[in-house]
């Protein structure tokens, strides 16, 4: 349901490149640890906004690729056909708001799902998430998703080789017995699985890829509440208006179909900047979360786990460090939009 453009707002007069920071008056210490490819529904749910821009202005991942990928047919968010389209359009008009004139790292990914475990969908994405797992870079690379995995899939089709090459990092899948139960009136598919639990299969099942999966009950905790939103992210100027706004018109409509008001909103993805960009500085790991061990298990087609106790191994989280993935959020759009809206801020910048 986020609003799909026309055409791009003009770009902000305070322009920039990733890789540069010029809004912080104290300059970022060191050069980024990590490569990050970020593949996301952004014509779906809002809450990848707010994790595209989070990302953006976090000086200590390299942003290598950022990929609009699809939702399933009929979805309530957008009911496509051209989900992935709409959802590059989305990005663009983003980089034009936060004036950020790196626009060569978006690509568009499928429009549809895998039809099957052999047979990759072609798309720019998939050609450029090989490109970038193939380089030759020793700096860890992440491949994260807040939304369904085909893209990922077909790459790993293409080239099995990129499975050795980044560790993925997903928000999605149900809950796991003796970890969590599911909430009322559970999706018996999880929502993001449920946009191709084929391409879930092919990374789960049939890849070597490394996972450290953020399943529904753990992506649930982001709550963040309405008072929250409009002193800390809407109060902010025009950008963070923007992205206020596009939460409010998803409360809207669930209120007219019965389901609100509520003063909270789960800004589900926002664990995929936590995972990477706020890492501990030393023994660097996500430090300040929760996570346990367990072999990968398959997936079956109606989206829950088969047991595969003799599988690789990956990292189930239990609980996320929301006060500092959100009171950073928070700082950084303040500090990003004051530099925004004044000429006269930062005179020697």
């Amino acid at each position: 349901m986020t609003s799909i453009p026309d055409v791009a707002v003009t770009q902000n007069a305070r322009t920039w490149t990733l890789g540069t920071s010029p809004w912080q008056r104290i300059p970022a210490i060191g050069a980024p640890r990590a490569r990050v490819i970020i593949d996301n529904d952004f014509s779906g749910d809002p809450d990848d906004l707010y994790q595209l821009v989070h990302h953006l202005l976090s000086p200590n991942v390299d942003i290598r690729l950022v990929v609009a990928s699809h939702l399933r047919d009929g979805d309530p968010f957008d009911s496509g056909p051209d989900t992935a389209e709409n959802a590059t359009r989305v990005v663009e008009d983003v980089f034009a708001r936060m004036g950020l004139e790196s626009t060569d790292v978006v690509t568009t990914g499928s429009n549809r799902p895998l039809a099957d475990r052999t047979t990759p969908q072609p798309a720019p994405a998939v050609d450029a998430i090989v490109t970038e797992a193939m380089r030759d870079d020793d700096t860890p690379l992440f491949f994260v998703a807040g939304g369904g995995l085909t893209d990922l899939a077909s790459a790993y089709l293409v080239e099995p080789r990129i499975a050795e090459r980044m560790t993925v990092i997903w928000i999605g899948g149900l809950e796991h017995e003796g970890l969590a139960v599911p909430p009322p009136d559970a999706m018996p598919i999880e929502y993001n699985l449920l946009i191709d639990v084929v391409a879930g299969q092919v990374v789960f099942n049939d890849s070597g890829l490394a996972i450290w999966q953020v399943p529904r009950d753990v992506y649930r905790q982001c709550l963040v509440s309405d008072a929250e939103l409009r002193l800390r992210v809407a109060a902010t100027g025009p950008l963070g208006r923007y992205l206020y706004d596009e939460v409010a018109r998803v409360v809207r409509r669930a209120t007219g179909q019965g389901r609100g008001p509520a003063e909270t909103y789960a800004l589900g993805d926002s664990p995929l900047v936590l995972l990477t960009a706020l890492r501990s500085l030393f023994e660097a790991d996500s430090s300040s979360s929760r996570h346990v061990g367990m072999p990968t298990p398959a997936i079956a087609d109606n989206g829950t786990y088969v047991p595969a106790p003799d599988a690789r191994p990956m990292r189930v989280y239990t609980w996320v460090d929301t006060r500092l993935m959100f009171e950073d959020f928070y700082l950084k759009l303040q500090e990003f939009s004051a530099w925004q809206q004044s000429e006269t801020l930062y005179p020697n910048q």
